[in-house]
């Protein structure tokens, strides 16, 4: 049910204001709806790339969530202030409120590029947020690199014997692998 309408005006558009909004500001079910006031996107709870998320986004709530201010009030403001986005403006006073509470602190977007182990994390925080977000980006990095090799190396060679922990190593061992291939 459409409660407030939402704009049009040349380039600029507003949604409509839902009482599924408002439920989500009051009553929210999923981790998305609950933390929405930072701007996450997560949507799929049961991924790895949420399980490496996951911890970002507490860190980011703390930081972000003054002590007195309840969460329902800041989901609020990102929907009247923010339409419930990362780019659109749909009240300045309560974008701006919104903005001072938590000090511009803010998830932007991830995504992953070339390979699904390859992910990329973009954040509005202070330094240590974005030293936590590039460990997180390294750490999922690795973890799916070396995986990857491991499957190729057991494709070669299911006998084989994995040495875990270096990419170079698993990459040299498969380039070992694949000429040994090749010679036979």
């Amino acid at each position: 049910m459409k409660l407030f309408k939402g704009r049009k005006y040349k380039f600029i558009h507003t949604r409509d204001i839902t009482s599924g909004d408002l439920r989500a500001v009051f009553f929210p079910r999923t981790f998305a709806e609950k933390y929405r006031y930072l701007g996450t996107s997560i949507w799929k709870e049961d991924t790895d790339t949420f399980r490496a998320l996951f911890p970002l986004v507490l860190a980011l709530d703390y930081e972000a969530k003054p002590k007195w201010c309840p969460r329902w009030f800041l989901r609020f403001l990102q929907l009247f202030g923010s339409d419930n986005s990362i780019v659109r403006v749909r009240n300045r006073k309560l974008h701006d409120l919104q903005r001072k509470l938590t000090n511009g602190i803010m998830f932007i977007d991830w995504k992953t590029k070339w390979e699904d182990y390859d992910l990329r994390i973009s954040i509005h925080a202070p330094g240590h947020l974005m030293d936590l977000a590039d460990a997180i980006e390294t750490k999922f990095y690795k973890a799916g690199r070396c995986k990857e090799l491991v499957e190729q190396i057991k494709e070669l060679d299911p006998e084989a014997s994995i040495m875990w922990g270096s990419i170079s190593r698993l990459e040299k061992q498969l380039e070992e692998l694949e000429n040994k291939v090749k010679i036979k």
